[in-house]
């Protein structure tokens, strides 16, 4: 600070011929321009740009390299104000035209000859080409039919070098992190062991219905299934399908003594189809996205639900009670399952559903844990001796050289069912009867499938002709337990 409190500016002078005409106030007001401050100098006093009086500066070209600021010990001249540069004008602010940009001249197109071309279309393909070989190959593509079909065969085939990649989570990563904070606090009331894949199941379809708008709830799916040995199907849409599965569940609701969802609506019969056609029937309009709060709410009641009446974890068809211990039986209409493998069959339909509605609106979508996988498979390879013996009842199967009635829990003929990759295993399955036990001994037959793969042929996605099996051993049984296993599926 100098003289009575007032602030002392240290700035370069600005180019030349701009701050040079500058004028600065005087202590009488009057306002003064440099010459004027020039003029009063004596012949031994320049002017100084940094604002001071006093020897010359750099600015007269003397070594001095001090910018006309005070050395040590000196002090600013006291008769002579500092000079504060005025704030420069904006070219924006000032009104005048921006300066034009010179844009570059567009290269010329590159002219190349036919095998050239031919041979960037891989590259081009992979989308590696630069931009002017990317204009000139797809200049060729309009000309050369021969090298358009080469294109899409390459385009085609770069989408199978890359699956797309899932937005959903990985289905093994919550039952990861639910492990985890189990262990390290076990709950006072645990989710049986049996109801864990359905609880997960309804979380990953709840997670991708989360994910979609308004008009993906209106969005065409088609649900289908195997009966009589015929592929059926049924159109209906997203909202439509949570429909259904809110429906069908309703069926082991009923059996815990819940609320059915269908309220007053009777049914013509109590089948996992005739419900869902009375819910769709009694629907002013069709279903929306409303239709999802119900559902989830009525599987947060089923899992909590059964946490309270299913008490041991044990593994579903491990020493468990029926009916009798406790635990109802859920009934299908013409048939009726155990409470755990209900659990068991819900959490499969909300997969396989959850799959025909991913399909629809475009949604990368995995199959389940390999834990859970291999319940889901397990309870199917435990179905199939019935559905075979349906199939002979009903006169389906064909008729078996050598098959022959053996007493209950007895071995007799049996089919080795192997299941590949995650969630895989080996299950010998009794082909003469369902009370007898399947049989190393007594194989007559190999089938090899890919877990998937068979659980999609369950559920009636896949044809049992259409079942990329490896097959050894006798035909006709191979066949029956290929088509036994497409009877399983239902709406």
């Amino acid at each position: 600070m100098s003289g009575a409190g007032r602030f002392e500016a240290y700035d370069e002078p600005d180019d030349e011929g701009e701050a040079g005409q500058e004028g600065v106030e005087g202590d009488d007001g009057s306002r003064k321009t440099d010459d004027d401050k020039d003029a009063g100098q004596g012949p031994d006093q320049v002017r100084d740009p940094g604002g001071y009086g006093g020897p010359a500066g750099p600015g007269d070209g003397s070594d001095d390299d001090s910018g006309g600021r005070p050395g040590p010990g000196e002090t600013p001249d006291p008769g002579r104000p500092p000079r504060i540069p005025m704030p420069r004008t904006s070219v924006e602010d000032g009104g005048r035209p921006l300066p034009a940009l010179e844009e570059p001249a567009p290269a010329p197109p590159l002219v190349l000859e036919h095998h050239v071309l031919k041979a960037l279309l891989g590259a081009w393909a992979l989308a590696a080409c630069s931009t002017e070989e990317t204009m000139a190959v797809e200049e060729h593509l309009g000309d050369c039919g021969t090298c358009a079909d080469e294109a899409l065969r390459l385009r085609e085939a770069v989408g199978l070098l890359q699956r797309p990649e899932s937005l959903d989570l990985d289905p093994g990563l919550r039952t990861r992190v639910l492990d985890g904070c189990l262990d390290r606090r076990p709950p006072r009331i645990p989710v049986p062991v049996w109801a864990t894949p359905y609880d997960a199941e309804t979380a990953r379809l709840d997670a991708l219905l989360q994910d979609i708008g308004d008009a993906e709830w209106h969005a065409p799916v088609r649900l289908r299934w195997f009966e009589a040995d015929e592929a059926t199907s049924r159109r209906t849409t997203v909202a439509g399908v949570i429909a259904h599965l809110l429906t069908v569940d309703g069926l082991v609701a009923v059996a815990l003594g819940l609320d059915d969802p269908l309220g007053d609506v009777t049914p013509e019969a109590p089948t996992p189809a005739a419900r869902t056609e009375a819910y769709w029937r009694a629907s002013h309009f069709p279903p929306t996205r409303s239709v999802r709060l119900p559902w989830r709410e009525q599987s947060h009641d089923l899992v909590r639900t059964v946490s309270f009446t299913g008490g041991d974890t044990s593994r579903a068809g491990e020493t468990e009670p029926g009916a009798g211990g406790g635990r109802p039986a859920v009934p299908y209409g013409a048939f009726e399952l155990p409470l755990h493998d209900a659990m068991l069959d819900r959490a499969f339909e909300c997969w396989v559903h959850a799959e025909d509605i991913a399909e629809a609106v475009d949604y990368p979508y995995g199959p389940p844990s390999p834990r859970h996988l291999n319940r889901m498979i397990d309870l199917a390879a435990r179905m199939l001796p019935t559905a075979l013996a349906v199939r002979r009842r009903t006169g389906r199967a064909a008729p078996a050289l050598g098959r022959h009635l053996v007493p209950v829990g007895e071995p007799g003929r049996s089919l080795r069912l192997e299941i590949e990759g995650h969630g895989g295993g080996e299950w010998l399955i009794p082909l003469d009867s369902p009370g007898a036990v399947g049989s190393a001994e007594h194989e007559i037959a190999h089938v090899a499938l890919d877990g998937v793969e068979f659980c999609r042929l369950a559920a009636g996605h896949v044809s049992p002709a259409e079942a990329a099996a490896g097959q050894l051993g006798d035909r006709e049984a191979i066949r029956d337990v290929l088509f036994a296993a497409a009877s399983l599926s239902r709406m």
